[in-house]
């Protein structure tokens, strides 16, 4: 049934292409015979003028659809294009940014290590940290192929972050001054009063919830005025005296100076850590 269908509409067109050829072949004789009547001339050129618009209608319309096409081609390429160049703009603001960064923390670490007189340093940066243990340990990039020992100090540009317990050849692991952990190494730290008093102790914890670093087993139990500055004792023998720890928030004070503890707000941004430098003491 199809097929007969289509049969019979190809016959259409061909009768109607013979059809207009033998129109247009008339209108031309017409229009050339000086000696037809006139209005068989103006009927063949009517007939003419209907087969021109027949033929070249749709000729234009192809044109037409063909230059609308070619358009949208060129608006897709250019808008593709732009979006590339757009993208490639965003990427390089954000490399510029992420170098901008980078260059003011090793700026940083420069004039830090600058003061680093008494004891040896090795710059390096972090490669590693561990959301499960985000406030317990690091890793950074320099070991000891750089001279990185275990126990040996770690800081920033502000101040003190931890200690390097663990030396591979190419990385170590540095626990956090912020450390959890009850085995940990603790850092003796001490300050002095605005009476010349000079107390000493240990980093005993890390408050979670204020970010603060807890001092303990305080040696005496004297008046300490918030602000006061805590720094390194040096005392242990790993860690050089002078390290900056942090300033006193708060003392709590039960009884003897054993039950006293001292809140100390870091000098360090601990949660934003990215350029260090690891000190030791000079051999």
């Amino acid at each position: 049934m199809q097929k007969s269908f289509f049969n019979r509409n190809l016959v259409v067109i061909l009768v109607a292409l013979i059809f207009s050829f033998l129109l247009i072949a008339f209108s031309i004789g017409m229009r050339n015979n000086s000696a037809a009547p006139s209005f068989i001339q103006s009927f063949g050129n009517d007939a003419s003028a209907v087969v021109d618009r027949v033929v070249t209608w749709p000729i234009a319309k192809v044109k037409n659809v063909g230059t609308t096409l070619s358009s949208l081609t060129d608006t897709y390429q250019e808008n593709k294009h732009l979006k590339g160049q757009l993208n490639t703009l965003a990427q390089t603001k954000a490399e510029n940014q992420t170098l901008r960064q980078e260059n003011k923390n090793l700026k940083k670490q420069v004039n830090l290590n600058r003061t680093l007189t008494d004891y040896g340093r090795i710059s390096a940066y972090v490669i590693t940290r561990s959301p499960s243990s985000w406030q317990n340990q690091i890793v950074i990039s320099e070991g000891s192929n750089s001279g990185v020992t275990k126990n040996s100090a770690v800081m920033v540009d502000q101040g003190l972050i931890g200690r390097v317990v663990e030396v591979n050849k190419l990385s170590s692991k540095v626990e956090l001054i912020s450390t959890t952990n009850d085995s940990a190494n603790r850092f003796a730290v001490q300050l002095t009063n605005s009476e010349g008093q000079v107390v000493n102790g240990l980093v005993t914890d890390y408050d979670k919830d204020k970010g603060q670093i807890v001092m303990g087993q305080v040696t005496r139990n004297v008046k300490i005025k918030k602000g006061t500055r805590v720094i390194t004792s040096g005392l242990g023998g790993t860690t050089p005296k002078g390290l900056y720890v942090g300033k006193v928030v708060r003392v709590s004070q039960a009884g003897d100076s054993s039950n006293t503890k001292i809140y100390i707000q870091p000098a360090a941004d601990l949660n934003n850590l990215s350029a260090v430098t690891v000190a030791k003491r000079a051999d």
